[in-house]
């Protein structure tokens, strides 16, 4: 912990404040501190209850995830009060355990806005490289009618798998461009030069031009 404080910088923290966390540790020397340290699942789980979001970012980089309950993995995203506490927990631990597919039926009902973008992230996942026995059909008819009103995290998860549908199954490309066309969630949501624009019918279209010059290269 005296470690992670002497890391802390306050141009980071303001950074990092505007976009909802609460710490000020730069990220690339947070990972070189993880690499240093390996896996310590026993470490990782006493950073987690310090409450503090630097140190819960290094649990979640040293914690062994397949060693996670599902009832503990379900307290600790409804503990991660910040958004990157709560995006590494579903991207380096959650995707990675064998309770994965419980948690992301359990959460994408979830009444929270906050958890059900969590079980979105896990849908989003699958679409990409497990789709079998996804009904992607069904999933485009939840987004159409419930993304337009839904709340900035679970809206901008919902048009991530919106997007990963539209770019990976061309069976369902048009009605995905067509849903984002219509709803115009994220279109003009402010993109820097060089990147690509989360506005589903952009991203779709780029991903898919990025693909075809990839295979015609």
């Amino acid at each position: 912990m005296a470690e992670l404080s002497a890391m802390e910088d306050p141009r980071a923290r303001e950074v990092n404040e505007r976009h909802g966390d609460d710490h000020g540790v730069n990220l690339s020397r947070l990972r070189a501190l993880a690499k240093r340290l390996k896996t310590q699942q026993d470490l990782a789980r006493r950073l987690w209850e310090t409450d503090d979001s630097a140190a819960r970012l290094l649990a979640i980089l040293v914690c062994r995830p397949k060693a996670f309950e599902r009832d503990e993995l379900d307290a600790m995203l409804r503990a991660a009060r910040t958004p990157k506490v709560h995006d590494w927990l579903v991207t380096y631990v959650v995707k990675k355990s064998p309770h994965a597919e419980a948690l992301r039926l359990a959460w994408t009902a979830d009444p929270d806005p906050v958890v059900a973008s969590a079980g979105w992230a896990l849908t989003t996942e699958r679409v990409a490289k497990k789709p079998d026995g996804l009904d992607l059909a069904g999933l485009l008819d939840v987004i159409e009618a419930e993304m337009k009103a839904a709340p900035d995290r679970l809206q901008w998860a919902m048009n991530h798998c919106l997007a990963q549908i539209g770019i990976d199954h061309p069976e369902h490309r048009p009605r995905a461009i067509a849903i984002g066309e219509r709803l115009e969630v994220l279109k003009d949501y402010p993109t820097s030069p060089g990147c690509t624009s989360p506005f589903a019918p952009v991203w779709i279209a780029e991903m898919v031009r990025r693909q075809e010059d990839k295979a015609a290269g």
